[in-house]
């Protein structure tokens, strides 16, 4: 698989300079093509603001070219090469998806299912070094049971199987293989529809809209979520808990795909759809791995409010919301990060580099491959007036110099 070039520590404004310059475009006609203002594309390639996944996104689709070209991912540096040293054997055993191994023993469908929810487990956690270690013998188990299976038996191995492919998924995105994730959601939907659960296969189809996030093609996902959305119905009150997780979980990616493409109001109406949903839901729930809930609704209003930069949202949601100790890693992860964008857009440095430890304590593996993260970081070492050893010491841990 092919890595990015240039320098680890460049920016990824001097990146979108640099493959503006290259394709003969002004800022300006840059701007246009994204859309978004010329001054956004200005002071993000001078370095004054940190670029957003968003406007990463819509360049790398105005400018015809891969995402991770802009990224810089996968980041080369050695404290983290134990999650990329995993990725070639999952390679391998994605590719074997019909080539079952008739002579490799497979466990009891009890055995596999502990097997399939301690990989999950460890995708919460975002321990993805791990998880990326034990897929591929467990990949290539579950495929030859699939195979030798017939009936209820075979549906319910095959419901494993997509969940084990959504642990690919989420390696390839951390470490920002991106093909490698399209080939693996290509599974996951192959899996979840020789199911035939209507749950997963549409669980399938809410994690499927995130290529569309990838790709800046916000239109595209949001109808694949109504369509979700419109299969499931809109009376909660006659739905069960799983389904309620569902309906709540396409609300509040419908939310996010909104406040990327600008549109407040929309954004806004899919967030209070789910926290109806989540108030009769109850509680916080990890039906289908979804992890949907009061608090997951929380973190997406942050998400929507850093996306629509409403810095006195951002503020009152960090003053009243408090994350609960059992929070998936992963989440919290997502969480301390967007707050870190979310202060700094808003001239709070201090607040922005706390969150930034906090999102490395909870989920370190996460942090440090994120490019949000290293924008971030990237933004604060600039405005600095004097030198930070500890955001020096950051810097160093994410491979920045």
């Amino acid at each position: 698989m092919p890595y990015a070039s240039g320098n680890a520590s460049e920016r990824i404004g001097q990146r979108i300079a640099e493959a503006r310059k290259a394709r003969g475009l002004t800022q300006l006609q840059l701007a246009q093509r994204v859309p978004c203002s010329k001054s956004l594309i200005a002071q993000v390639e001078r370095g004054h603001k940190p670029a957003t996944p968003s406007l990463t996104a819509g360049v790398a689709r105005a400018l015809g070219i891969r995402l991770e070209q802009l990224t810089g991912q996968p980041y080369e540096d050695p404290h983290r090469g134990r999650v990329r040293a995993t990725v070639p054997d999952i390679q391998t055993s994605m590719l074997s998806w019909d080539l079952p191994e008739e002579d490799l023993p497979v466990r009891p469908f009890e055995a596999l299912a502990a097997e399939v929810a301690r990989a999950s487990a460890l995708g919460r956690k975002a321990r993805y070094a791990t998880l990326g270690t034990m897929l591929p013998s467990l990949l290539d188990e579950l495929s030859t049971a699939c195979h030798s299976a017939d009936g209820t038996e075979r549906e319910k191995l095959f419901g494993l199987l997509a969940e084990a492919y959504s642990g690919v998924t989420a390696i390839a995105y951390a470490v920002g293989f991106f093909d490698l994730r399209s080939q693996a959601m290509d599974r996951v939907q192959w899996a979840a529809r020789e199911s035939h659960d209507p749950l997963r296969v549409g669980r399938t189809q809410w994690q499927r809209a995130t290529l569309f996030l990838q790709a800046a093609a916000y239109g595209r996902g949001m109808r694949l979520l109504d369509r979700v959305r419109h299969d499931l119905g809109e009376d909660i009150g006659r739905m069960a808990a799983p389904e309620l997780s569902m309906h709540g979980s396409v609300h509040l990616r419908s939310a996010m795909f909104a406040a990327r493409d600008g549109n407040a109001a929309t954004a806004r109406a899919h967030l209070d759809a789910a926290a109806d949903t989540a108030r009769l839901l109850g509680r916080d729930a990890h039906h289908y791995g979804l992890e949907f809930g009061p608090t997951n609704v929380a973190m997406h209003r942050l998400g929507v409010a850093v996306e629509l930069h409403d810095g006195p949202e951002i503020g009152r949601l960090m003053r009243h919301t408090r994350l609960p100790i059992d929070v998936a890693p992963v989440r919290a992860g997502r969480w301390y990060m967007d707050a870190a964008k979310g202060w700094l857009d808003h001239g709070h440095r201090e607040k922005a580099f706390t969150a930034l430890q906090a999102a490395r304590r909870v989920a370190p593996e996460q942090t440090r491959n994120h490019p949000q993260v290293r924008e971030t970081v990237h933004a604060l070492i600039r405005l600095q007036r004097y030198g930070s050893e500890p955001l020096s010491g950051f810097a160093a841990w994410l491979g920045i110099t």
